[in-house]
Parts: C-alpha cells; sequence; structure tokens
C-alpha cells in the first residue's frame, strides 16, 4: 500500500522517549503553516484516553495532537487502543468501540485483523488531509513482537513512509539506544530510517558534538536535531505518571492535594490543573508511601476498580481519608474513584476478573454495578456545589451506579444529574473526566476544597502555550527539511537544509 499523502513516522528507542511530543510539534508547525496535518498512531497502549467528537474512544496523546493540529479528536486517529486491565490482559477498542478482552497471546493471533482497521483508518486519513505525521509505539527494535507488527515497522513498510528514530538523552545511554535499535532491524527497515533526534538534552552542546559526529559516520545516517528539555510542559501525558514534580515555588503553595498512584490509575491527566497550579502542593503518592496531611484527597479513575480498591486498603488508605474526613478535609472521586466510595461495587459478567461482589468504602449510598457497554459521552454543564460554575469533560465508564446519594449529584452534564455531593459536603463524587480543566470550575473546587484563588489559572490556554513553546523549540533545534514536501510554505532558511553538516546545534 503506497500512501497517496505525504508520511513521515517518528518511531522510538523505548517508551517515553519524546515521540508523542515530538509529534505534537510538528503537527503544530504544519498547523502555524496552513497544511492540513492529521496525527496518526496505528496501536497505542494506554489507560489514559479521550471521547472523539464522533463518539468514540482513542488515546489520549492523540487527542493532544489533534489539538495542536487545530482538530477535534477522531477516532481515525488511533484506530486501535489497548488498556491494560492485568499485566496479562487488555480491552481491545477498535476504531473506538471496546470489542473484547484479550491476553497477549490471543491479541497477537488477532493483529492481521487489527492491521485491516489501522489500513482503513490511515486511507481515510491520506483522502482528507495534506499529509500525516505517525507515532510509533515503545520500540521497533522488541524481537518477540516484531512478527504481524503492527505499531512500528511492520506499518511503515506496509505504507512505505520514511521514519524517523528519537532517543532520550536524560536516560543515559543514548547511542547506545540509537545504533542497537538500528542495528536490530532489517537491511529494509534501516534503509527507511532517515535520522536521529536526540531528546531532552540539557548542558554544553559543544560536549555532545564529538558524538554526533561518530553517530553519524557509524550509521550513515544525520543527526536532524537535538532538542532541548523543556521543564514544566503541560502536555497530556500518554500513560505514565510524571518522573518528576513540577517547578514550582513551594511558598506559593497554598493548598495541599495527595492522589493514590494506584496500579491501574487511568485519566491521570484529569490531575494535571492541580498538578500546574501555582498555589496547589500536589503529590501522587506510591506503594508503601504513608500518605501525609493534605487538604484535598482525589481518588482518580481506575481501570480495575476492583483490585486497585484491594490495593487502596493495603496501603491503609481507607484508615487514612476515614482520619482526613474527621479532620474535616475533603475527597473527591472521578469515574473508579467514584465507584469505589459507594457501599458496594459488583461485576456479574467478570469484567475484571471473577464474578463478584465487593464492599466499597461506604462514604457514599449508592452501588455500581459494571456492565458490559461503556458509556462514552462528552459532556457539559455546571457544579451544583457553586450553581453557576460551567465544567466540561468526558465520561467514559462501564459501570452503573445507582442509590440515594445521587439525589444530591455533584453536577449537572448535558441536562441530566451526575454523581453525588455528601450531606456533610465534604466528598463529591462524579463521573466526569476533565473535572478540573475549565478555570470556574477549578477555582469553585479549590474554594470548597478550602483555598479562595488569588487568580484563575486557565489549564487550556496553558496547554495550548506550552504546545507553542515545544514547536518553537523544535523549529529551532530541528533540521525540518523532510518537513519541506507536505508544505508549500518552505521552512525557513536558518532552520538548516538535508545537509547534516548544517544542523543548527545550539
Amino acid at each position: 500500500m503506497k500512501s497517496n499523502a505525504p508520511t513521515l513516522m517518528v518511531q522510538g528507542c523505548t517508551s517515553d522517549s519524546g515521540k508523542t511530543t515530538l509529534v505534537a510539534a510538528l503537527c503544530r508547525i504544519l498547523h502555524r503553516r496552513g497544511v492540513r496535518v492529521a496525527p496518526f498512531k496505528p496501536q497505542n497502549m494506554a489507560l489514559n484516553s479521550a471521547v472523539t467528537v464522533d463518539g468514540g474512544e482513542i488515546g489520549r496523546a492523540q487527542a493532544l495532537q489533534a489539538l495542536a493540529a487545530g482538530l477535534e479528536a477522531h477516532i481515525d486517529f488511533n484506530p486501535v487502543l489497548l488498556k491494560p486491565a492485568t499485566d496479562k490482559r487488555a480491552q481491545v477498542i477498535i476504531h473506538g468501540k471496546a470489542l473484547t478482552d484479550l491476553d497477549a497471546r490471543d491479541y497477537h493471533e488477532y493483529k492481521p485483523l487489527a492491521m485491516k482497521a489501522v489500513l482503513e483508518s490511515y486511507g481515510r486519513l491520506c483522502a482528507q488531509y495534506e499529509c500525516v505525521l505517525v507515532e510509533g509505539a515503545g520500540s521497533p527494535a522488541e524481537i518477540n513482537l516484531r512478527e504481524r507488527d503492527i505499531a512500528n515497522m511492520g506499518f511503515a513498510e506496509a505504507v512505505d513512509c520514511p521514519v524517523i528514530l528519537i532517543a532520550d538523552i536524560d536516560r543515559g545511554g543514548v547511542f547506545a539506544h540509537l545504533v542497537g535499535t538500528l542495528d536490530l532491524l532489517s537491511a529494509s527497515e534501516q534503509a527507511r530510517v532517515k535520522g536521529f533526534v536526540i531528546n531532552r538534552f540539557r548542558g554544553d552542546i559543544s560536549l555532545l558534538e564529538s558524538g554526533l559526529r561518530w553517530l553519524e559516520e557509524r550509521t550513515g545516517k544525520p543527526v536532524l536535531g537535538v532538542l532541548p528539555f523543556l521543564h514544566g510542559l503541560y502536555l497530556d501525558a500518554e500513560d505514565a505518571l510524571p518522573r518528576g514534580v513540577e517547578d514550582k515555588d513551594e511558598r506559593a503553595a497554598k493548598l495541599r492535594v495527595t492522589v493514590p498512584a494506584y496500579p491501574r490509575i487511568s485519566n491521570h491527566n484529569d490531575l494535571d490543573p492541580l498538578r500546574f497550579h501555582p498555589e496547589v502542593d500536589f503529590r501522587f503518592i506510591g506503594p508503601n508511601d504513608r500518605p501525609p496531611p493534605c487538604d484535598l484527597i482525589v481518588l482518580p479513575g481506575s481501570k480495575a476498580v476492583q483490585a486497585d480498591l484491594a490495593w487502596l486498603r493495603a496501603q491503609g488508605w481507607e484508615e487514612a481519608i476515614s482520619r482526613h474526613l474527621r479532620y474535616g478535609g475533603k475527597v473527591i472521586g472521578i469515574c473508579g474513584g467514584l465507584q469505589m466510595l459507594g457501599q458496594s461495587l459488583h461485576d456479574p459478567l467478570g469484567l475484571e476478573g471473577k464474578p463478584c461482589s465487593v464492599s466499597g468504602l461506604g462514604w457514599l449510598d449508592y452501588e455500581t454495578t459494571l456492565a458490559a457497554e461503556k458509556t462514552l459521552e462528552n459532556v457539559s454543564g455546571i457544579l451544583t456545589l457553586s450553581g453557576t460554575a460551567s465544567i466540561a469533560g468526558y465520561k467514559i465508564h462501564m459501570g452503573v451506579t445507582q442509590g440515594a446519594a445521587l439525589a444530591n449529584p455533584a453536577a449537572q452534564l448535558n441536562g441530566k444529574p451526575d454523581g453525588a455531593l455528601s450531606d456533610d459536603g465534604q466528598i463529591l463524587a462524579t463521573y466526569c473526566h476533565g473535572l478540573f480543566d475549565v478555570p470556574e470550575a477549578l477555582s469553585a473546587l479549590l474554594n470548597w476544597a478550602g483555598y479562595q484563588p488569588t487568580f484563575a489559572f486557565d489549564p487550556q490556554q496553558r496547554r495550548e502555550k506550552d504546545i507553542d513553546r515545544l514547536a518553537d523549540a523544535v523549529e529551532e533545534n530541528m533540521d525540518l527539511s523532510l518537513l519541506s514536501e507536505f508544505s508549500s510554505h518552505p521552512c525557513p532558511s536558518e532552520v538548516g537544509s538535508a545537509d547534516a553538516s548544517a544542523l543548527p546545534v545550539r
């Protein structure tokens, strides 16, 4: 299958090497030049997802890339999404809809059908857009996954597209990553790699130049760019929790927020507005870490609610939340967190394991029963605790929740009540992902939690600003000549040319 639209694929030496951010940056660069560009990820494995304009579900990272390209999220941007429920089993989502749960071996047999869906989506994008920017998954050099590959070189070979290979120098071993990855590819795949990008560099670039020359001589491939380490980027993570703490003045933090990082945490990007708010001291609390005193505890979404609830109890969170509430603290449960806060969780179909029922934390009077049909809906409305604060987000869940507590809803979304607010006003539960994204809702929730913000922090505005900051850094530090075929707007001459010796190293 030969593409009828210019296509470039970004593959990485490892997970979290910078594939998502580079594709997002390139989407924004081309969008700013008036090019109709579409992001594409054939297969994604992630627990952070988004609801599309056409009512499906895709990886959150592709929704971010769509935003960078000036587009609404669409199912064709990520035709295959895998959502792990255990270390060996995942929910398989094709063209936005959950079809089945498969273990790794069964999914390997299913891949030819998944590839058909991938090529269908890719064909539609080629017909609608001037170019397509593709993100790989993990590494193309995973020997055990090369057969029937649809995520990396298997796709690139099928559509005959060029590839850029990116590696993260901040991890260490960047030259070994790049050379080793290239050496493990077949001859045709090696020829497909047009150059390297080194990501997250900090320090004196002159100390790296000898290594760059060696890499080019060793491989015969140009180094297309050395991208700087950009601190504090407000970008939706594909899946992994943030590596470090946000750079902020701790003296300015007025509200303490903690979040348990349970094993199957999902859509933790819901919490980014709190993580980046300059007046919030935000912390993920991992396994075996004692929950510290705080003002607000947030129980986020989960792909395996019963298992993560058991983890909470084993980690001492049930007692910690009870103590937190006794001292007047506030608690928010989002999606899976909402379900944990009720009286019981029922799984009669065995969607999360063996059919069973377990007791919830019991602080709100309702029960949740898991059902086979998933709710996927973009929503908007108001928070009932303020009566006027606007809220907008999306719902992704498989549970049906019923009970007396729902008579006092946390929000009105699309004209319907959602979630619950406890009688004492200390606990708020909602199915709305994106709860904190709208400035009005964020301010109202911080005020409810015990702190009146001194200014309106706009998460969406911050995200747009950081996408532009990322795009600016890529334009300044990467040879964009490979993109010239995508656009009638030529790259600025100062960016460089196809000659690797002209590569700007700043």
